[in-house]
């Protein structure tokens, strides 16, 4: 065996014992979010060490995102975050699919896995705003760079209608990664106008299908919008 695989041991700092620890009891749950942390005393009592690594602990874990207060320079009265966290979740996501370390045609297959189970069983959550993002893109004239924001909106709110928030979480960060794909698409279209239609046409027939609860056949179609414009990139 090689003993270069082995790295020396070191001791961790107290403040990053003590940040575990907290973090495990909020990813358990037995830290529930809203719950406000006892005061530094009290936890450098609870842990047996100074306040100072309490307060070095703090930071680390409001820096992930998992507790209140990281725009902030005090500690005080810190509670347990979930959306910090969620937020801290999407950016390092979308920081590694912007890496290029997932290849596109993986993120097309979660695409539509991801979507079509997102609109076979919706609720009216998000309908509405998906509505609106779909009248900007039948909008006449509509610009490119316009439609597409709109289209981003379109397939965010319909991630979200079901009131699954992983599915809204990963999808703004697959968004995000491979959104530009339909931009750089459109743009080099000599004509984008009969593209345009008819990918607001498909928009339109989901939301259809949706509004009428017809699940399976928005799946279908969600599945078939994705395919029908990411298969020319992956041939």
């Amino acid at each position: 065996m090689d003993p270069t695989v082995f790295r020396a041991v070191t001791r961790a700092p107290l403040s990053l014992l003590v940040s575990g620890q907290v973090r495990e009891l909020i990813l358990s749950g037995e830290l529930p979010v809203g719950t406000e942390l006892p005061s530094e005393k009290d936890l450098a009592d609870q842990f047996g060490v100074s306040r100072s690594t309490v307060r070095e602990a703090v930071r680390i874990l409001q820096a992930k995102g998992l507790l209140s207060g990281g725009d902030t320079v005090s500690t005080a009265k810190p509670r347990v975050s979930g959306a910090l966290a969620s937020g801290s979740a999407s950016e390092a996501l979308e920081s590694a699919l912007r890496l290029g370390s997932v290849p596109l045609g993986d993120l097309v297959e979660l695409r539509l896995v991801l979507e079509g189970a997102a609109v076979a069983k919706p609720g009216a959550a998000a309908l509405e705003d998906a509505r609106a993002a779909l009248e900007t893109m039948r909008t006449p004239g509509v610009g490119v760079a316009e439609f597409h924001d709109a289209d981003v909106r379109f397939h965010i709110c319909l991630s979200g209608a079901g009131g699954n928030t992983a599915f809204a979480l990963v999808m703004t960060a697959l968004r995000e990664a491979i959104g530009g794909h339909l931009l750089d698409a459109l743009k080099g279209l000599e004509d984008p106008r009969p593209t345009l239609d008819r990918l607001a046409a498909e928009h339109a027939a989901i939301l259809e299908a949706v509004e009428n609860g017809s699940g399976e056949r928005a799946a279908g179609l969600m599945r078939a919008h994705i395919w029908d414009f990411y298969s020319s990139a992956l041939s």
